[in-house]
């Protein structure tokens, strides 16, 4: 079920948040019944709490959230979707919300009632809240639109997600908003100067391609560059059992550019979009690429082939060479690139990487502001020499052990010289372990603190 606010003119029960230090002086202003109620219930204002109010006729007359503390809740976000996930069908409205949540409430609601149902039904919770004052309603359901598109292509397995399928799932959303799509599949990546793209997914059964969707006709000119593995073996270089069991998640950076593609067309933006995505599957076969293999890129550099598991870059390289061909004004790529990330940071806060501050600060202003956390890494100069390995211009995959994530970075940033802006996140597409508004499974991140930086970063 797509995400949906409830009718503002509908008739809808109040939900009241409570903080823990609130909790007296609320149940004294309740009559009498209800704040017996709430005491038996044993409500403190808990974090996560939520109790109905009984009405006369036993339905119900409203009901009560537990809003924690400042400290409580900043050690997570999305605290009303826990109500969504609790309250029984209708429509209810918020009060007594502290000022500033509003966003967080309203987004965490949404992202909620995401259920995956393509192999077994899954009923979604039935609770839908009024949009809140303070937010833009058409924004954010435009943000949940996207994240549950992102969340539908990340968690469907390659079986029914190989590059074919999601390339259809870029057109479908380009023909809803009639933006513009090609695709170069197969051995045409060699004849159209693509041979990175090639050489990875040329091993699979399943062809290789670079989609480009175009879109809009004035303003800035915005190239997203999203990593689309659909399953990553390894290559020759094979992954364990225990490495590939996620795999499926490897073409989390198309899903999320792609969602936030359909939310900057949704919004209708000015800019002048642009999406790449290299489709491919890391295959084992006797045609796959080869450990210390080396391969002239698409913009003329070189690349010493040190592990085949490393492919992602390898692909990004390509397509970042041809976003950078036009100059654009500003160039994202979005990838689930390395596990050195995941060290770094987790599998919560998503790095990026720019040499432009300005870009940076909004980043991470507009990510805090729409409860998409970003963190700042460095494109560190003095790690330079450990990606040219002197029999090439470049290595993929760099001796040593350290800075893996940083390492990826610079190698990326090769092949984007003509661009005003270039951002990279090496982001992870997947929630571990359920939390309000996340299910266990796939996620999106960065994108929402993309578009929250978009003007300012694209100059408007």
């Amino acid at each position: 079920m797509p995400p949906a606010f409830a009718d503002p003119s509908a008739p809808a029960l109040p939900l009241h948040v409570v903080e823990e230090g609130q909790v007296e002086a609320f149940l004294g202003g309740l009559p009498a019944a209800h704040a017996a109620w709430l005491r038996t219930a044993g409500f403190t204002g808990g974090l996560g709490q939520v109790h109905l109010l009984p009405g006369a006729d036993g339905s119900p007359a409203g009901a009560v959230m537990g809003y924690g503390t400042p400290s409580h809740r900043r050690r997570g976000r999305f605290h009303a979707a826990r109500a969504a996930e609790t309250l029984p069908q209708g429509n209810w409205r918020l009060e007594g919300l502290p000022q500033g949540d509003a966003l967080d409430a309203a987004l965490g609601w949404l992202l909620a009632g995401y259920r995956f149902g393509r192999y077994r039904t899954a009923r979604a919770p039935e609770a839908r809240l009024v949009p809140p004052q303070g937010i833009d309603a058409q924004r954010v359901l435009a943000m949940a639109e996207a994240e549950f598109l992102t969340r539908d292509l990340v968690n469907t397995p390659a079986s029914d997600m190989g590059p074919d399928e999601l390339e259809q799932a870029i057109r479908e959303t380009a023909a809803r908003f009639r933006a513009r799509v090609s695709a170069i599949r197969g051995d045409d990546l060699l004849k159209r100067n693509f041979p990175l793209v090639h050489a990875v997914g040329r091993a699979s059964t399943r062809a290789p391609r670079l989609v480009d969707l175009r879109w809009g006709r004035t303003g800035p000119r915005v190239t997203l560059v999203g990593k689309g593995v659909c399953f990553d073996t390894g290559g020759l270089d094979i992954k364990p059992a225990t490495g590939m069991g996620l795999m499926k998640k490897d073409m989390g950076g198309a899903a999320t550019a792609l969602g936030l593609a359909r939310t900057i067309m949704a919004l209708d933006l000015p800019v002048r979009l642009r999406l790449l995505v290299p489709a491919v599957e890391n295959a084992i076969a006797g045609n796959a690429l080869r450990p210390q293999d080396i391969l002239v890129s698409r913009k003329g550099l070189t690349v010493e082939i040190n592990n085949t598991d490393a492919e992602g870059r390898l692909i990004l390289a390509d397509a970042l060479a041809l976003a950078d061909e036009e100059a654009p004004d500003l160039v994202v790529s979005m990838a689930t690139l390395t596990g050195a990330a995941r060290v770094a940071l987790g599998p919560d806060l998503a790095p990026f990487y720019t040499d432009d501050d300005a870009l940076a600060g909004a980043l991470s202003r507009e990510g805090a502001a729409a409860a998409d956390p970003v963190w700042r890494m460095p494109f560190w100069d003095p790690y330079e020499p450990m990606i040219e390995p002197g029999i090439a211009d470049l290595d993929n995959a760099p001796s040593g052990g350290f800075a893996g994530s940083i390492t990826a970075a610079l190698f990326l940033r090769r092949f984007v010289t003509a661009a005003s802006r270039y951002v990279h996140f090496d982001i992870f597409c997947w929630q571990p372990v359920a939390a309000p508004g996340r299910p266990k499974g796939a996620v999106g991140q960065g994108a929402r603190a993309i578009l929250g930086a978009l003007s300012g970063i694209a100059g408007q």
